[in-house]
């Protein structure tokens, strides 16, 4: 059996890893920045307001996120790696004073409680064991009147096939997500008020187009390529057809949700 501490630290090699990020690029999620722009006008902050950024990754939301709102923005990740790397990119950026990055768990994080005026997740609650435990963390660290915007991968777990149920499904933000209405139920019972759904899942369908292009480049440049990737294409090929046909059925989607804590 896969513990929670297996998962985690799965996840946090997978993210940091050459080959991820040569795959699905700095944001590391669908939508790219038009739907991060989307969230944090949705969080309604502005210069002097403090956003959290859970599940950062390289940085780059962090980096829209302060650009467009103006507030200071604190991204945490399990990964030390990407942590470091999103602390050079803040200061390349000239955004070190307001962007700074915290190396943490979304089931324990690094900050106070009522610290934050606004918290953001974009495709990292489908990789956390422990969700309603994350959600009661996001409430925990806003203030009253805070906003909190998700977007994830979400699933009809009792749907999967098999072949989206194993480890290496679960760290590709599959085997463990959630329907939209679960999602938004597990931040009710955290204590905050939901007040929008989107289903965004063109996104999620134009980020398999975009993984499934690479894979096939990776199958025939072979050295040039981060290590490891020529030799998983094929495998990542098969995971992206059934993640195909997963969509198709409607299985599988992506999604936003929008909440205030009261």
């Amino acid at each position: 059996m896969t513990s929670s501490a297996d998962v985690k630290s799965c996840c946090a090699a997978v993210y940091s890893s050459e080959a991820v990020h040569w795959l699905l690029g700095e944001e590391l999620h669908p939508g790219g920045a038009e739907l991060t722009e989307r969230l944090a006008r949705a969080l309604d902050v502005e210069a002097g307001d403090v956003v959290v950024d859970i599940g950062s990754g390289l940085g780059t939301s962090a980096l829209v996120i302060a650009r467009a709102t103006g507030c200071a923005v604190v991204g945490v990740d399990l990964s030390r790696a990407n942590v470091e790397r999103a602390g050079v990119r803040a200061a390349a950026a000239g955004l070190a004073g307001r962007v700074r990055f915290l190396e943490g768990d979304a089931e324990v994080l690094p900050l106070a409680d009522a610290s934050a005026d606004g918290a953001m997740s974009e495709c990292s609650l489908c990789l956390v064991p422990d969700k309603a435990t994350a959600a009661r963390e996001m409430a925990r660290v806003l203030r009253p009147g805070a906003r909190v915007a998700i977007s994830d991968v979400t699933a009809l777990p009792a749907e999967l096939p098999p072949e989206l149920r194993t480890l290496s499904a679960w760290t590709a933000c599959l085997a463990d997500a959630r329907p939209l209405a679960e999602l938004a139920a597990l931040l009710e019972e955290s204590g905050l008020v939901v007040d929008e759904l989107e289903e965004h899942n063109e996104l999620l369908r134009a980020l398999v187009d975009r993984v499934d292009s690479r894979l096939r480049l990776a199958s025939v440049v072979g050295a040039r390529l981060p290590e490891g990737l020529r030799e998983g294409a094929a495998r990542g090929l098969e995971l992206v057809a059934t993640l195909r046909r997963a969509l198709d059925a409607g299985v599988v989607g992506y999604g936003a949700v929008y909440a205030t804590r009261p």
